[in-house]
């Protein structure tokens, strides 16, 4: 598939957005843990990151989206920080499956004449303050809703709800803790070049599953770092991002939030270790006109590996039931065909709730990722393309990119990036 081909509009609803928008601004805070800030201050800092990025000003930017778990500010309040007035903002609840789904969102309200361009972010103190697994110093919240279902059997965390959909692909293929600990010791290669990641030392399998089991098949280095951040992305048309800063990163395609027939309670229709992705696949590809062979770096959404690999399996990477192979045969490391979370992803750069991996590829499509390469003449990084430890994690001529959101296996979302070949 040519980037010529890729780019051509067509005339069926929703092909004819194929190559209409595009991310023109990226920034984010240090990945940290005791950021000492509110979360309000971080949103302020990725957002004014990410317009200087871009290269444009408050006047420039007139819609906001942001997604929380109760844990963030309001995307009114972080515009008047910043002196901009908003034509429309939208915050939703939302975690993993979000970023894609509210880039479709912006893509559709621009589209609408609601606003011209939409800044989305996600902030979020994650070690510090409101904790995933309820241990942090905002976890004292009521039982109520959908908890019902969750709590009640001990499902407090994502790991326990998790837990039996990788136990039952391990049940149904063969797959193995060693086949699946490869996800963490690839991304662990690729934060070793990225001066942002928080952690940066290299990890092998026998690390991974040498180290403590937190819920059975999940060992403590099979889990995402959780951190204190925010992280933001600018959304606009085409055509106004290429007069921008940056090379525009192209949308091709973007599912949000797509479901298996039940998203509660997922495990009573259809086989257990299947996920969203299954039916996303068939949204994603078409719209985008291209397919899975097509992609030259993904981001999937590593909040452990399993769902990396269950992901990469059902979105047709590889075949149902041999994601323990691919994932372990080094194509989703840096210098193999199809690179995954080249920045370290949740799993060593920092958890963000999916933004970053949005961010990594957009970089990796202008070809100007940070790392150890250096700065040529002109300022910019010379990249060498040796992946060693301390080395280059910039993908050679990448083209078109992937992002695999992740909610639960019942719920997740993608898109579709190309590099702009005008």
């Amino acid at each position: 598939m040519t980037l010529s081909s890729v780019s051509e509009f067509d005339t069926d609803t929703p092909k004819f957005l194929r190559g209409k928008y595009a991310i023109c601004g990226v920034g984010e805070t240090t990945y940290r843990r005791g950021s000492e800030e509110s979360t309000r201050n971080l949103a302020t800092w990725a957002i004014k990151n990410a317009m200087d990025d871009a290269g444009i000003g408050a006047d420039e930017i007139d819609g906001m989206l942001s997604y929380s778990g109760n844990d963030s500010v309001h995307a009114p309040w972080v515009a008047g920080d910043l002196g901009i007035r908003l034509n429309f903002y939208m915050d939703v609840h939302g975690g993993g499956s979000s970023i894609e789904a509210l880039i479709g969102i912006a893509v559709g309200v621009i589209e609408a004449g609601m606003c011209k361009t939409v800044a989305i972010y996600r902030a979020m103190n994650g070690f510090s303050q409101v904790r995933i697994g309820g241990t942090g110093a905002r976890s004292a919240v009521p039982i109520n809703g959908d908890q019902i279902h969750h709590r009640a059997y001990g499902w407090q965390s994502a790991g326990q709800m998790f837990a039996p959909s990788f136990l039952r692909h391990m049940y149904d293929y063969g797959t193995t803790p060693e086949q699946v600990a490869h996800v963490k010791a690839a991304h662990s290669k690729h934060a070793s070049n990225n001066p942002k990641a928080y952690y940066k030392q290299r990890v092998t399998v026998d690390d991974v599953v040498n180290s403590r089991i937190i819920c059975k098949p999940l060992h403590l280095l099979d889990c995402c770092v959780e951190t204190d951040n925010a992280t933001c992305i600018i959304v606009t048309r085409l055509d106004r991002a290429r007069d921008m800063k940056q090379p525009p990163a192209v949308i091709q395609s973007v599912v949000g939030r797509c479901c298996k027939p039940r998203s509660d309670m997922h495990y009573q229709y259809g086989p257990i270790s299947t996920v969203a992705g299954h039916y996303a696949k068939d949204l994603l590809w078409p719209n985008a006109g291209v397919g899975p062979e097509d992609i030259d770096v993904t981001g999937a959404y590593d909040a452990f590996t399993f769902t990396a690999m269950l992901q990469l399996e059902d979105y047709g990477f590889c075949k149902k039931g041999e994601g323990g192979d691919y994932v372990s045969s080094g194509i989703i490391e840096l210098g193999g065909a199809r690179p995954n979370n080249t920045s370290g992803g949740h799993l060593c750069e920092g958890y963000t709730h999916g933004m970053n991996m949005v961010i990594e590829n957009t970089r990796q499509l202008r070809g100007e990722v940070d790392d150890s390469c250096p700065i040529g003449p002109d300022g910019k990084r010379q990249h060498t393309h040796d992946y060693r430890e301390g080395g280059c994690r910039q993908v050679k001529d990448a083209e078109i990119t992937a992002n695999l959101g992740w909610a639960m296996p019942g719920t997740g979302s993608a898109m579709v990036m190309a590099k702009d070949t005008r």
